[in-house]
C-alpha cells in the first residue's frame, strides 16, 4: 500500500466570488492565473478514476478554491456520481469542503447532509472583524450571508467547522472571538494564523500578524477551551496537541515531521505538493498526462516530503522539536519578509507549548487511564460508504 493522500482539488482555481483583502491568491496571479477558472469533465473523470485505482484505507477529497461552490451544484452531483461509479467495493470516502458559504442555500445544504460532506465555513469572529476584510466584490461585508448559511447548515443537520484567519484586526481579541463562537454554538474551530508577504513593499504584509500577537492569542484561548470544558469544544491546534501526548501523533500536518499528506489538483489538471506552494518547483506534472499514482509517488514528491526536515540548528536544539517539527514550511520567513530556514512564528510557538505542554500532558494521561472522554472531530471523520 502506497503512503495515504488525501486530494485538495481546486475545481475553480483562485476564482472566488468575494474579494477578501488579505486573500492568499492576491499576490500570486502568475502562477496560478486570475479570472474565471473551471475544471472540464474530463479533468474531473480522470482525477477519480485514476485514485480509485489505489490501494488506500480511504480516499480523500478535499474541495477548495479561490470558492469551489462557484461550480455549481451540478458539477458536485456529478462528482459524487463518479465515486459511486469508481469506488471499489465496500471503499470508504471523505468529502471536505472549504467555503465562504454565501451561496448555500436549500440545496446545497440538503446535498451536503445527503451525501455526507463535512464543511469548512470561513467567519472571522463578530461581525465588526469579519466584515473589514471578508467583503464582496462591491466592498460590502459578507457577515449576515455567511450567518444565514450557518443558520441553513444547522436547520439541515450538516456537519461543519469554523475557520477564522487571525489577522490584525482580531487577533487581540480573544475573549471577544471565544465569546462569540461559543454563544453562536460553533464549537468546531480552526483559528488560522494570517501572514502574508507583500511584494510591492518588501515585507510583512500590513494585516498580518505578528509572533507576539499570536503566542499571546494561543496562550488565552488554551485558557478558555481548559477553562469552559476540553469535552465541550474542539479547537484544531489544541486538539493536535492532545492527540500527539495521547497517540505519538498529530492531526495536522503544521506540526508533522513530513509534508505528504496532501496532492494538489488544480482545475486544469495539474499537480502539485502543496496548496501553498503551486510554483513550478513543485508541480508534479499533469494529471491527463501522467497517471496520478506515478505523480504522487514520483521524486518531486518525495523530494517535497522531506524538504520540511531540514531544519536549523535552534531547531535541532529545541527543547519543543518532536511536538512542533518547525511548523509550516509556510511560515519560514524572517519578521522583514525575507525567507528563512526558521519560522516567523518561532518564539509563538515556544510560548504556546511552555504554556499549554503540562496540563495537554495531564489531559492526554486522563484519556489513556480512561477517566476523561474526548470527541476530536478529524477532518475525514465523516465518510461516504460504498456497497457494491
Amino acid at each position: 500500500m502506497m503512503q495515504p493522500f488525501t486530494l485538495l482539488i481546486k475545481p475553480s482555481g483562485s476564482d472566488c466570488n468575494i474579494d477578501c483583502t488579505y486573500c492568499f491568491y492576491k499576490n500570486r496571479a502568475p502562477e496560478i492565473g486570475q479570472g474565471r477558472q473551471r475544471m472540464s469533465d474530463e479533468v474531473l473523470e480522470k482525477l477519480i478514476k485514476d485514485y480509485f485505482k489505489l490501494d488506500l484505507p480511504v480516499f480523500g477529497f478535499a474541495w477548495q478554491g479561490g470558492e469551489p461552490t462557484v461550480m455549481g451544484l451540478d458539477f458536485f452531483e456529478k462528482a459524487v456520481a463518479l465515486q459511486r461509479k469508481y469506488g471499489p467495493a465496500r471503499c470508504q470516502i471523505s468529502n471536505t469542503m472549504q467555503t465562504n458559504a454565501v451561496l448555500l442555500d436549500d440545496k446545497w445544504c440538503r446535498f451536503f447532509r445527503d451525501n455526507k460532506f463535512l464543511l469548512g465555513v470561513s467567519i472571522d469572529g463578530p461581525k465588526e472583524y469579519h466584515d473589514h476584510y471578508r467583503v464582496d466584490h462591491s466592498g460590502s461585508g459578507t457577515f449576515d450571508k455567511v450567518i444565514a448559511a450557518i443558520n441553513n447548515l444547522k436547520k439541515y443537520e450538516v456537519e461543519f467547522n469554523t475557520l477564522t484567519l487571525l489577522n490584525d484586526r482580531n487577533v487581540t481579541h480573544p475573549d471577544e472571538l471565544f465569546d462569540f463562537f461559543v454563544a453562536n454554538d460553533l464549537r468546531y474551530m480552526q483559528l488560522i494564523p494570517c501572514m502574508e508577504t507583500d511584494p510591492a513593499a518588501g515585507k510583512i504584509a500590513d494585516f498580518s500578524i505578528t509572533p507576539e500577537q499570536y503566542g499571546r492569542f494561543l496562550c488565552r484561548i488554551f485558557d478558555r477551551w481548559y477553562e469552559y470544558g476540553p469535552e465541550k469544544l474542539n479547537i484544531r491546534d489544541i486538539d493536535s496537541l492532545v492527540s500527539y501526548f495521547v497517540l505519538g501523533s498529530h492531526t495536522i500536518c503544521t506540526y508533522s515531521s513530513r509534508c505528504s499528506g496532501f496532492v494538489v489538483v488544480e482545475h486544469t489538471g495539474d499537480c502539485f505538493c502543496c496548496e501553498f506552494f503551486v510554483e513550478p518547483k513543485w508541480r508534479l506534472g499533469n494529471i491527463l498526462e501522467t497517471p496520478l499514482e506515478k505523480l504522487a509517488a514520483g521524486s518531486t514528491k518525495r523530494a517535497f516530503a522531506r524538504a520540511k526536515q531540514n531544519l536549523p540548528n535552534d531547531c535541532l536544539l529545541c527543547r519543543h522539536l518532536s511536538v512542533c517539527r518547525g511548523g509550516c514550511m509556510k511560515y519560514r520567513f524572517a519578521p522583514d519578509g525575507r525567507a528563512g530556514p526558521q519560522s516567523y512564528f518561532c518564539e509563538s510557538y515556544k510560548r504556546f507549548f511552555d504554556y499549554a505542554v503540562p496540563r495537554s500532558r495531564q489531559i492526554a494521561a486522563a484519556i489513556c487511564a480512561g477517566s476523561a472522554a474526548r470527541c476530536t472531530r478529524s477532518p475525514d471523520r465523516i465518510r461516504l460508504q460504498i456497497d457494491k
